[in-house]
């Protein structure tokens, strides 16, 4: 039973939404006669909800700094329909497409991060006022229209590894994927394991870590196999592949760079985190920011699948990426979360909405329940908090873009620094 606990981080609540999405799975499985698990609707799940995970990427990253972002889905609707209109009327490339949406997108990061940084709104107020600005702004250039995009520029929603190789009845590229993906986890856990043992650091017991390995490892490797084994030309899709390349930089960003510390620092307390020198408004600036740009590229996945822009794009979109971020672990006052639990708590959320939908549920029942899941994942983390436990994300993924989150503020040392969580201590400065 020690053994049990160590493996899951001292506590099983540590992988409540692990267990949820498992649970899920299961259930809905039994419920649709193996539905759930078909290659086909597991590529579905991914790269339908893509858009979503992406913004979620972002959206952990401004509540981790003590914010919220209302306007994401229009400046995702914004960057669409200006994106699908430069390549029909201008003839411009489709990657040139996808660099004047992330430019887009930038500049309306800038916008609310001056405002929010500079001028000290609420980010709350800002984003509401840029949610009817941009929604107004799509609705302006589009005219309400809707406007189709080309088939390379489609790749990036609804496109697929190619096949190569012999033909094995997989796709070689998704199988191959997932390995590399397992190697570089073991990898870096070893490389890990390693530099604590250099500075005398108590090591973790190798069986409970091989264990751990040998789970996540698992877990990948079913993933992909059920991508690779679909009907021939559907694989891994690009907009998962996307996702992936995201969670693992914004992982890194988030957990090894100083950027991603004072993040964490500032959500966590802010007046303490400017006594030990970190800078606020670079910091707040840089979320709004960067939450734009992601949102943008979000909005050019969905129109890239969906094959066309539409005044309707990204209604809702807001809620949804928040709902993933606090499903995920993220606290409501700031300093905690991470972009791994954001990404779970996203999955959760697909897989409930899609099993209720093979089992023929109204769109009535399906957000009641949607909402009573978030409603109690967030009630649970708050009671475990308030009895001094950890929240429900926890050591999962520590060695793969994870953070622990044991405590809710930040600290000050008395060496004047600043320590997010139990992240590393902040000793330098921008």
């Amino acid at each position: 039973m020690n053994k049990l606990k160590e493996i899951f981080g001292g506590d099983t609540r540590q992988f409540g939404m692990i267990f949820a999405l498992v649970a899920l799975i299961v259930f809905f499985q039994w419920k649709t006669g193996g539905l759930t698990l078909d290659p086909g609707n597991v590529i579905n799940i991914f790269q339908g909800n893509s858009y979503i995970l992406v913004m979620a990427i972002g959206m952990v990253l401004v509540i981790i700094a003590g914010h919220i972002d209302l306007s994401v889905g229009s400046i995702a609707a914004f960057a669409g329909i200006c994106v699908a209109i430069a390549m029909r009327d201008w003839g411009i490339p489709w990657w040139l497409g996808i660099l004047l949406g992330l430019g887009i997108g930038a500049l309306a990061g800038a916008w609310q991060g001056f405002w929010v940084a500079v001028v000290g709104i609420p980010a709350f107020i800002v984003t509401l006022a840029g949610m009817l600005i941009f929604r107004g702004a799509n609705q302006w250039v589009g005219q309400s229209n809707t406007v189709p995009v080309g088939e390379g520029f489609q790749k990036i929603g609804a496109g697929y590894l190619p096949e190569v190789g012999p033909n094995t009845g997989y796709n070689n590229l998704t199988i191959i994927i997932g390995l590399l993906v397992c190697a570089a986890i073991v990898g870096g856990t070893l490389w890990n394991r390693r530099n604590q043992a250099k500075i005398g650091a108590v090591l973790e017991d190798v069986t409970v870590m091989a264990i751990r390995l040998l789970l996540i490892c698992v877990a990948i490797l079913a993933v992909a196999f059920l991508m690779a084994s679909g009907r021939r030309g559907t694989s891994l899709p690009i907009s998962a592949l996307i996702l992936g390349g995201l969670v693992l930089i914004y992982g890194f960003i988030s957990t090894r760079t100083i950027i991603g510390r004072h993040v964490y620092a500032v959500g966590g307390n802010r007046h303490a985190a400017e006594l030990s020198g970190v800078r606020s408004k670079r910091v707040n600036f840089f979320v709004m920011m960067n939450m734009s740009v992601l949102a943008a590229l979000a909005g050019m996945m969905f129109v890239a699948r969906s094959n066309a822009s539409g005044p309707f794009d990204g209604v809702g979109w807001e809620l949804e990426a928040i709902a993933a971020v606090f499903i995920g672990g993220a606290a409501v006052t700031g300093g905690v979360g991470t972009v791994v639990g954001a990404v779970i708590g996203g999955l959760v959320m697909a897989v409930l909405n899609n099993g209720l939908q093979l089992m023929g549920i109204g769109a009535d029942w399906t957000q009641i329940i949607k909402g009573l899941v978030l409603l109690a994942a967030v009630a649970f983390d708050v009671y475990n908090k308030s009895q001094g436990r950890r929240s429900l994300i926890g050591l999962m993924m520590q060695n793969f873009g994870g953070r622990k989150t044991d405590q809710a503020d930040a600290t000050v040392a008395p060496t004047n620094s600043v320590t997010a969580e139990t992240g590393p201590t902040l000793n330098e400065q921008p």
